[in-house]
């Protein structure tokens, strides 16, 4: 008999025993991302924190935390959950910690930030994939140097601001430096931040495991303490009296030059000063007189006035001047950014000029095109042309190394110096633009970390301040104030000997930093090794 056409198939499911349909792409990727927002949120924090572990600031202690958060939060992640991490981490560290760019617009900090975040993000993943290695903290340790790299060279020459070497500047893990540079001392700060991390993991969850982790804090501390085991070599072979002079300029900002001749006879009258009160005897006379980077704005080889205003002040003071001025470059399109010695009796002598102009500040990369949809970038209306030599020059009994502006973030400028016989460091700069950013305090501190490193006394002139006074052992002897004339007067110490630091040159950054990525390539491979094998397989 034929059945009802209303009955079910045997095979049939009830109803209620139906599999709902399985959500949606849109509404998985929304779960995923409410499940991720606290951990983001705290990726947020730590890279706030880790800001301002940095000048104007100061609060050193937050660069381990900042690294023990990020060990954490990326800690048996995948790479790509690991990079996120990394990235909410970078993208605050950076805005606030380059805020001063918003002299020239919050654009520009963005996109410096955004582009400064993604090696954040690769750091991020390195850290989850090493994560599952033995050691960990080590291997996270190189990683930070790794990660600092490549941020020092890529894109365009690199941009070295916020490594962690420069937030301690002054703490006890800044002697290190003098062994190994600024990526030592990044390491032992990221080592210290790891370690605490373990430490906190073997306090927790089931298999807690407090002598693990109090020995693992004993490992931070002393990662914190090793430098002070670090001699710093202070002994002065000679001395040499030099005054710094600090104009200052009409305007802070992108327009601090005001009227041409305005900056050039701020420092002229300056210096001239400095001569009626030496002839007067309120001050000894120095053996050098430093000005700082553009001093002079017009090019005194092609303005008789500006030649002239110089040689009268430089002949006023009767010594030699290290003198900062743009001048012409090689065809229309080009200007240089030098310091020269100018000498009371002979006049202009021996110049350095910058080797590393500033990418969108000093000269515009893909000028034709980008200046069709950016036009700020015509106010750039010459590249600056890069020097070819090192600033090593005789400025009267002086052998200086002179580095300009923002060269003193660079290891391998200040070090080529020192290398080529510069008794003491020179840094000619004009933060005028970033006058009470917080820009010059970091700019302060990375010439303090240079005086350890080297062992040489550092000579700042700046146009609108910060100028100072860094003595050998990394301590500031004399400073300015900012947006004020002012003149400081100093014996300083004269080096030859050099530190380990120079001797070893980048060879313990590329040793960390090669380690950090055999230690990733090495989780890689375990990590296939594991999923290819059989089910129920044995060990290999």
């Amino acid at each position: 008999m034929a059945l009802p056409v209303t009955q079910e198939r045997p095979d049939a499911l009830p109803e209620a025993s139906v599999t709902p349909a399985a959500p949606g792409r849109a509404a998985r990727a929304l779960t995923k991302v409410r499940s991720g927002l606290p951990r983001t949120g705290l990726a947020v924090l730590a890279g706030l924190l880790l800001a301002l572990s940095f000048p104007p600031f100061d609060l050193w202690p937050l660069s381990l935390v900042g690294v023990a958060a990020l060990s954490l939060l990326t800690l048996g992640r995948t790479a790509r959950q690991a990079a996120w991490t990394g990235f909410a981490f970078g993208l605050p560290f950076f805005l606030l910690l380059l805020s001063w760019l918003r002299v020239v617009g919050w654009d520009a900090t963005v996109g410096l930030s955004v582009i400064e975040a993604l090696f954040l993000a690769a750091l991020g993943s390195g850290l989850a994939l090493t994560s599952r290695l033995p050691g960990w903290p080590l291997w996270a340790a190189c990683l930070w140097v790794t990660q600092e790299w490549a941020r020092d060279r890529l894109p365009l020459g690199g941009f070295p601001w916020g490594r962690l070497a420069f937030a301690n500047t002054a703490t006890p893990f800044t002697p290190l430096a003098a062994i190994g540079g600024a990526p030592l001392v990044t390491f032992a700060v990221a080592l210290s931040g790891a370690l605490l991390a373990w430490a906190a993991l073997r306090l927790r969850g089931p298999r807690r495991a407090p002598r693990a982790a109090a020995l693992a804090a004993l490992g931070a501390v002393a990662a914190l303490l090793a430098g002070y085991l670090v001699p710093v070599p202070t002994a002065p072979a000679d001395t040499v009296k030099v005054a710094l002079i600090q104009g200052n300029v009409p305007n802070p900002g992108m327009d601090f030059l005001g009227r041409p001749m305005m900056v050039l006879n701020n420092h002229a009258a300056a210096t001239e000063k400095l001569a009626a009160d030496i002839k007067a005897g309120k001050v000894e006379k120095p053996d050098i007189v430093i000005w700082p980077e553009n001093s002079s704005d017009l090019d005194p080889f092609s303005d008789p006035l500006a030649y002239r205003r110089i040689d009268e002040a430089v002949k006023a003071v009767g010594v030699p001047t290290l003198v900062g001025t743009l001048v012409d470059g090689p065809d229309e399109q080009h200007v240089q950014n030098e310091g020269i010695v100018w000498d009371p009796k002979t006049g202009p002598g021996a110049s350095y000029t910058k080797q590393h102009p500033v990418p969108f500040g000093e000269y515009v990369p893909f000028r034709d095109q980008l200046s069709k949809v950016i036009t700020r970038l015509q106010r750039v209306a010459r590249d600056f042309y890069p020097g070819d030599h090192n600033g090593v020059m005789q400025l009267g009994p002086a052998r200086i190394g002179d580095v300009i502006c923002f060269e003193v973030a660079y290891d391998e400028i200040v070090r080529d110096t020192v290398d080529q016989g510069a008794r003491v460091l020179v840094v000619q700069t004009n933060n005028a633009t970033y006058a009470k950013t917080g820009q010059p305090e970091q700019q302060l501190a990375m010439s303090r970390l240079r005086a350890v490193e080297h062992g040489r006394a550092v000579l700042i002139a700046a146009t609108s301040g910060i100028s100072a006074v860094i003595a050998p052992d990394g301590s500031v002897v004399q400073q300015t104030e900012e947006l004020t004339a002012a003149e400081l007067s100093a014996v300083v110490p004269l080096r030859d000997g050099t530190t380990v630091a120079d001797r070893v040159g980048a060879v313990p950054e590329w040793t960390l930093a090669v380690a950090g990525l055999l230690a990733c390539g090495a989780a890689v491979l375990i990590g296939r090794r594991r999923v290819s094998r059989p089910l129920g397989a044995g060990p290999a």
